[in-house]
């Protein structure tokens, strides 16, 4: 980590030898609100408030209200991978625990790289597992913010690969109602109610929603419920305070992995036991996940003096995950609570002339969990329990300057300090029992950035960061049922982030994105084998990801858009005896492109076409056996939106997987342990179609 500090601090003395002459150029004739000015496309997420997304060091994308309703999307996970390098990864179909990549993180422990955040309140899990992607309805979801990059100062442990924020609608004007069917191939249908307004000085948002898939494989049936309730309050213009509460509940089928062999003969089927592999077939995997959620906000506008805002939170999850296709664990209840306080204070005024914006701000959590491990489905009977806490605080200021007119200098610190202790018993192994466990961390971000302001829209920026990762409650721990302990000596991971990119607009309505970037890392956290059959982990991983996004949007008003994006990573180990070798599950090349053509009497054809290149499978380090065979999926859609006075009226149908291509995006090497490699298989092509009515 020395070396990281050290470019850092390399960075910021050239900056300030560089800069600091012409600190006289800024434009001191704009105020301190009009230097930060909120015009243009606004984002949250990049600074923790709200910013122009110009002046923004980073890869931003936006997805809103209206392109996810005319998407055709049944998810969270359908709307996000038509981004710019964001893949997912997903065992059968089942979008709830569908695993995301972002900046080529997605190897055997993607979990802790990207950082999810639900109206600025993280999402991720203490544990090493995916979120629940279903948990939000996509009927109340506003709009998308994805800040591509180093988030380690603003947001701490997780955003390493960048951040994910997902914005809920708010109340206002005049009551509107809202409606929406869906139904499609296998067994698919999705219903949404929803009403949004404001009386007075309050304002509410109600929605609900259900979900329903069969699923296209054996046992994946997959069902959803949820719903969201959004009050709020303008005490005058100087006090707002808000009250969000959500629930969901997925219940979902695992159908299991097949070997190729299997797959010939049947893709569709679930798991039959596989004795190469230790495996036994998965007639009756499945689990059930609940979440509830409150949220409470106040926001103090101080005029002169800034503004603070504080938000309160409360999470709850319950999950039952069967898995009697296991040898070991195979039934087991997690319980976690999360519980925050958020507390930040931004103050934007003039510094030596020009424009300034300094944000300060404390980020709380604690995170009680308990695991509990059954003998049989019917839980009656205790095998092993776990009794876990996790509790961090930290601190962090960003400061943005305005070194020149176009320029904007932007540097960040953050300290932070976590605590993991508890408890595990085991009653089949009491060796692994431990009792009064405690493990400290203490980690620090760093970040410097530069935007400059080239026209009206376009921007050419650099930035340079530290980042780290917090070892997961089941990292530290072991009380799965592989070995037992408490590993006092696991440290933390770090790395340091450089990117470089630019946005341009070089012609009307023509938009071009280039992000260049590269993250090392070290002290990764690996399994490292003492025998044949046991180890523990350790941190004695380092890797390099290096990669580049470009974006391609082109208007032609009232007829036609059409855009694009080409994604290439690569990510490699960079010490062992793997130094030099890709990285498992993580595509060189990602494409997508896509086209709006409007026709006539508001009908819409929407083609798009997305493509993921070969990668190494789960567990293959030393690259020496088959691959993930690359595939492209091609989408078509049709839609019609009209008006008829207060009515707005939307249909669509479409077409998905048009060609059906039989793709898997997940498999694991056993060959390395004597077994079969296996895979789980994607759905082939499927028909939907949807109506929705807004008044």
């Amino acid at each position: 980590m020395h070396r990281g500090k050290r470019v850092l601090e390399v960075f910021v003395l050239v900056v300030t030898i560089l800069l600091f002459p012409m600190i006289v150029f800024c434009d001191p004739g704009k105020s301190d609100q009009e230097s930060f000015s909120t015009l243009g496309e606004v984002v949250v997420t990049a600074t923790r408030d709200h910013e122009n997304v110009q002046q923004v060091p980073a890869n931003v994308s936006i997805v809103t209200a209206r392109e996810i309703e005319r998407s055709g999307a049944a998810n969270l996970v359908e709307v996000l991978e038509r981004l710019e390098g964001v893949p997912f990864r997903n065992y059968g179909g089942n979008a709830a625990q569908s695993v995301i990549d972002l900046r080529g993180f997605g190897g055997d422990n993607p979990f802790g790289k990207t950082l999810i955040l639900l109206d600025g309140r993280r999402l991720n899990r203490p544990d090493m597992s995916s979120i629940n992607w279903l948990q939000i309805p996509l009927s109340q979801i506003e709009r998308i913010e994805v800040v591509r990059g180093a988030g380690s100062v603003l947001y701490g442990d997780a955003a390493v690969g960048g951040v994910i924020n997902i914005i809920t609608k708010k109340g206002r004007g005049a009551p509107r109602y809202r409606g929406a069917v869906e139904a499609g191939s296998f067994g698919f249908h999705r219903e949404q109610a929803g009403v949004a307004g404001a009386v007075g000085k309050a304002r509410y948002a109600l929605s609900g929603e259900n979900s329903v898939q069969e699923g296209w494989r054996d046992r994946s049936r997959l069902s959803s419920r949820g719903g969201t309730v959004d009050l709020g309050y303008a005490a005058g213009e100087r006090l707002d305070v808000s009250l969000t509460a959500s629930f969901n509940r997925t219940d979902y089928q695992m159908p299991g992995a097949l070997t190729k062999a299997q797959m010939k003969r049947n893709r569709r089927q679930y798991q039959p036991a596989t004795p190469e592999n230790w495996a036994n077939a998965a007639p009756d995997d499945d689990g059930l996940d609940r979440y509830v959620n409150v949220h409470a906000g106040l926001t103090s506008f101080l005029g002169q003096a800034g503004e603070f805002d504080l938000q309160v939170l409360y999470g709850k999850k319950e999950l039952e995950v069967n898995m009697p296709s296991w040898t070991a664990g195979q039934y087991a209840d997690i319980d976690t609570d999360t519980f925050g306080v958020t507390p930040k204070y931004v103050l934007a005024r003039d510094l030596f002339g020009c424009g300034n914006k300094l944000t300060l701000g404390v980020d709380y959590y604690r995170e009680p969990y308990k695991k509990i491990f059954f003998g049989t489905r019917n839980r009656r009977e205790k095998t092993r329990w776990a009794d876990l806490m996790r509790e961090s605080l930290g601190y962090y200021a960003r400061d943005e300057f305005r070194l020149m007119k176009r320029l904007l200098l932007s540097t960040g610190y953050r300290s932070e300090r976590t605590v993991i202790e508890g408890e595990a018993t085991d009653r089949i192994a009491p060796a692994n029992d431990f009792r009064d466990r405690e493990k400290s961390y203490r980690a620090e971000a760093y970040e410097v950035g530069l935007t400059w302001l080239a026209g009206e829209e376009s921007k050419i920026f650099a930035k340079v960061a530290s980042v780290y990762r917090i070892p997961f409650l089941d990292e530290v721990a072991s009380f799965n049922g592989f070995g037992g302990g408490f590993l006092q000596d696991l440290d933390r991971e770090k790395g340091v982030s450089l990117e470089a990119g630019a946005v341009l607009h070089p012609l009307d309505r023509l938009k071009i994105g280039l992000t260049l970037f590269r993250i090392d890392m070290e002290d990764e956290i690996q399994y490292v084998y003492v025998t044949s059959w046991s180890g523990y982990n350790q941190n004695v991983g380092k890797t390099r990801h290096d990669g580049a996004e470009v974006s391609l949007s082109w208007l032609w008003e009232k007829r036609m858009r059409v855009h694009g994006t080409i994604t290439w990573h690569r990510a490699t180990f960079e010490n062992g005896p793997n130094k030099g070798k890709d990285m498992p599950l993580v595509p060189r090349w990602l494409a997508s492109a896509g086209a709006e053509i409007e026709l006539t009497h508001g009908w819409t054809l929407r083609p798009e076409v997305r493509h993921a290149s070969r990668a190494y499978l789960s567990g293959d380090n030393d690259n020496n056996t088959e691959r993930l065979d690359a595939y492209t999926l091609l989408n078509l859609y049709l839609s019609w939106h009209t008006s008829l006075g207060k009515l707005k009226t939307t249909a669509f149908v479409g077409v998905e997987n048009l060609v059906d291509v039989k793709y898997a995006s997940f498999g694991s090497d056993n060959l390395s342990w004597g077994g079969v490699n296996t895979y789980y298989p994607m759905p082939g092509i499927a028909f939907k179609g949807g109506l929705s009515l807004e008044y």
